[in-house]
C-alpha cells in the first residue's frame, strides 16, 4: 500500500510542475484523492528542497512527545490503595472507583508535585493492578468437538415464532403463529416443521407424537429451554409432558437438558427456520 501511496504523491507532484496555476481541487479530481490530502503534501513540498525524494514517504505515525511512563512508586500506591480501601470504602475498589480516589490522596498529590503522572483512565488502573496479581487472568474458554451421532439417534426441538405473520390487531401482537422444528442432530435434516396458534404444552406434545408416528424413537431428545417442553427451570422439579412420556415409552430414550449458559436455541433448528418461515 505505501508502493501505491508514493506513486499517489509523485503524480501530484509532476501534475502541480506541469500545470502549475491548477488549483488544490482540480488536483485531487485528477488524482481521485481528497482535498486535505492534496492540501498536506502541497505545503510538505514547500517545506522541503525541490530534488528530495525522502518527502515522498510517510512520516511515522508515533507519537513526537509521548507521555512519560506511570512509575513504580504510583504504581504500588495504587495497588495499596486497591489494599487497603481508602476513606471507609467497605468494599473492594475497582478501576473506576480508584480512578476516583487518586487525586484525593494525599501520598499521590505529593508525589504528583514532584514531577510524577497519575493514572488517569480506568484502562491504565486495571494494567497495574493485572500486573501485580490483583485482578486474576480469565480462564480461556475450550471448546471440544461433539461426535457426530448417527442418523434418527438424536433429535433437537425449538418453538420459533414465525415473524413473516403480521400481528393481529384484535389479539396476539407476538408470536401470531409459530413452528415446532424437530431436526435430526446427525444429518441437521429438518424431520418436521409443525405450524400452530395455539402451541401449549397438550398440542405440543401432539405434534411430536405425531413425530414419532412417522420417522419412529431417537435415542436423545434435546428441547429448547421451554416450559412447555421441559417444564420447571431445573427440570426435577416439575417435569413437562414430554419428559414424562419419554420416561413411559422407553428408559433408553431420554430428554437432554441443555446446560445452564447454552444458547437458547439448538443451533440446527436456528438454521432450518427461517427456510420454513418463508414457505
Amino acid at each position: 500500500m505505501e508502493t501505491v501511496y508514493r506513486m499517489k504523491r509523485s503524480n501530484l507532484r509532476w501534475l502541480m510542475q506541469q500545470h502549475p496555476t491548477w488549483t488544490c481541487r482540480q488536483l485531487a479530481e485528477a488524482l481521485e484523492m481528497s482535498l486535505g490530502w492534496v492540501k498536506t503534501w502541497r505545503r510538505r513540498w514547500k517545506e522541503s528542497e525541490p530534488g528530495d525524494e525522502q518527502v515522498l514517504h510517510s512520516r511515522s505515525r508515533a507519537p513526537k512527545h509521548p507521555r512519560p511512563r506511570i512509575s513504580e512508586e504510583v504504581a504500588a500506591r495504587v495497588v495499596a490503595l486497591r489494599d487497603e480501601p481508602p476513606e471507609g470504602v467497605r468494599r473492594v475498589p475497582g478501576p473506576k472507583a480508584l480512578a476516583y480516589y487518586l487525586p484525593r490522596d494525599p501520598e499521590l498529590q505529593q508525589l504528583q508535585t514532584q514531577g510524577h503522572r497519575l493514572p488517569s483512565s480506568t484502562r491504565c488502573i486495571y494494567l497495574i493492578l493485572k500486573r501485580a496479581g490483583r485482578i486474576a487472568e480469565r480462564p480461556r474458554c475450550t471448546h471440544e468437538p461433539l461426535e457426530r451421532p448417527e442418523p434418527l439417534e438424536a433429535w433437537q426441538l425449538d418453538c420459533k415464532d414465525a415473524s413473516s405473520v403480521p400481528a393481529d390487531p384484535q389479539g396476539k401482537q407476538q408470536q401470531v403463529v409459530e413452528v415446532l422444528n424437530i431436526i435430526e442432530v446427525g444429518t441437521s435434516f429438518l424431520l418436521d416443521a409443525h405450524v400452530a396458534a395455539d402451541f401449549h404444552a397438550e398440542t405440543a406434545l401432539q405434534a411430536i407424537v405425531q413425530t414419532f408416528q412417522r420417522w419412529g424413537r431417537p435415542r436423545q431428545i434435546t428441547p429448547h429451554r421451554d416450559v412447555r417442553l421441559v417444564g420447571s427451570p431445573h427440570g426435577s422439579a416439575f417435569p413437562s409432558a414430554l419428559r414424562r412420556l419419554c420416561g413411559k415409552i422407553a428408559p433408553l430414550l431420554s430428554t437432554r437438558m441443555p446446560r445452564s449458559g447454552a444458547a437458547s436455541h439448538p443451533a440446527g433448528s436456528r438454521r432450518s427456520h427461517q427456510p420454513v418461515c418463508r414457505a
